[in-house]
């Protein structure tokens, strides 16, 4: 375990969430994700009744369809387990990140289109999650097609800027990872 030992605990509430990324035989690439909730102990829901340890509480599904440059093309959500007569209602709402980008601004349209009582919390936690699987997922192979493509052509390859430049710490372009594997955009002394 990576984390020190804790103090003595019992278990109270699991959530797993699980995202895959998928290329599609059509050019167009699926992330998705499944959300589950889970209790360790039985307790009444005035919905559903009782609810057994272990039983979901939530179940959720999301699928984001991309295109090569990371627009949303499609979005699907469905709910299996919840709490609430009305959840699943609001899944037909997630369409609307369709022509959303995911990049800068991505938050902040989720915010516009979902914030609040305009989606579901748990499905909208999963969106940020969903954005960074998706770059894990298409830009390795986007990247080696094009470079591949420039190569063909003859185009100087180290001219074409990482997209992870700056993403995040081992990718500053002052720090050392990019100074070792794109030196020529290293910004350091």
């Amino acid at each position: 375990m990576p984390l020190s030992k804790p103090a003595p605990r019992k278990p109270i509430h699991t959530r797993t969430i699980k995202c895959d990324g998928y290329e599609r035989e059509d050019g167009l690439w699926d992330i998705e994700a499944r959300m589950e909730d889970i209790k360790h102990y039985s307790f009444e829901n005035k919905f559903r009744g009782k609810v057994e340890a272990g039983e979901p509480l939530h179940e959720m599904y999301l699928r984001l369809t991309l295109d090569e440059d990371l627009v949303v093309q499609d979005v699907e959500a469905h709910i299996d387990h919840f709490p609430f007569t009305g959840c699943p209602n609001i899944t037909v709402e997630y369409k609307k990140l369709a022509g959303v980008k995911i990049g800068l601004g991505w938050r902040r349209a989720i915010k516009e289109r979902l914030g609040g009582k305009l989606g579901c919390t748990h499905l909208t936690e999963l969106l940020p999650v969903m954005a960074t699987v998706s770059i894990q997922t298409m830009i390795p192979v986007i990247m080696k097609r094009r470079r591949e493509a420039a190569e063909a052509e003859g185009a100087d390859i180290k001219k074409t800027r990482p997209p992870m430049l700056d993403s995040c710490h081992s990718w500053a372009s002052d720090g050392p990872n990019v100074k070792e594997y794109a030196p020529e955009f290293y910004t350091g002394d």
